[in-house]
């Protein structure tokens, strides 16, 4: 199954007061594993940057000037996302966002029966505690050490590994590998068939006696004498 794991960038926290999206990062997933495929871009807000949200994710209204509008790269995201189910923490947060700049290119929102929020299946899990991405991170053992600011693409690479973790896909495959590894292992160690009645000898002797005669014209140091000779010592121990 394809999964999209999702990510966003904002300049405040409401869209419907004139903030805008400045950042989307996407990572796919296939079997709830990460495929390598990746969607990232900046958009230019066409509006100031507050200096709070600048302090989450260091996107300065001078780095997002020349970026492409969000009406230019439309069509690339929703190729990419596809209708596969998008994973989202916080998920009403970013699809807020999102179909609020679908919504001003009068293109059709993301339906939310196609969203996975992940902060929901941690409250689930572990509640009564913190389960902030970076929380979540420290529970799983995840390195999120380059998560300095916020980021789109990186969060949502941290998101898949949080995710999969979470819903218990990654012990599934730890198991999987586990079982698979003990029937490998367990049909290598089993015992061979021998064959009811042996193979005819491939070697006649006809081929050894020229064998023989081929060896006597390459003179008394060819290597292939000594083996003549243990030969010899072992037909005499049989008999």
């Amino acid at each position: 199954m394809r999964e999209i794991v999702l990510d966003t960038e904002t300049t405040g926290l409401d869209p419907l007061r004139g903030d805008r999206l400045v950042e989307v990062g996407c990572v796919e997933i296939f079997n709830r594993m990460p495929t390598g495929q990746t969607f990232h871009r900046y958009i230019n807000p066409e509006r100031d940057m507050p200096q709070e949200a600048f302090a989450v994710h260091g996107l300065s209204s001078e780095f997002l000037a020349n970026k492409p509008l969000f009406m230019h790269i439309v069509d690339e995201f929703l190729e990419f996302i596809g209708d596969a189910p998008l994973v989202i923490h916080n998920a009403s947060f970013d699809i807020s966002f999102i179909n609020a700049e679908l919504d001003r290119l009068k293109r059709a929102a993301i339906k939310r029966d196609r969203l996975v929020d992940t902060l929901l299946l941690a409250r689930r899990k572990h509640p009564g505690v913190s389960n902030r991405l970076d929380d979540l991170c420290s529970r799983y053992a995840i390195d999120n050490s380059r998560r300095t600011k916020h980021g789109a693409l990186l969060d949502a690479e941290l998101l898949a590994e949080v995710y999969i973790d979470l819903i218990g896909a990654r012990q599934s495959q730890l198991i999987l590998a586990e079982t698979t590894s003990r029937q490998a292992g367990a049909t290598l160690d089993a015992p061979r068939r021998q064959r009811i009645a042996p193979l005819m000898p491939r070697v006649s002797d006809a081929d050894r006696v020229a064998h023989r005669d081929f060896v006597a014209t390459l003179g008394e140091k060819a290597i292939w004498k000594e083996f003549f000779g243990s030969e010899s010592q072992e037909a005499r121990a049989a008999d």
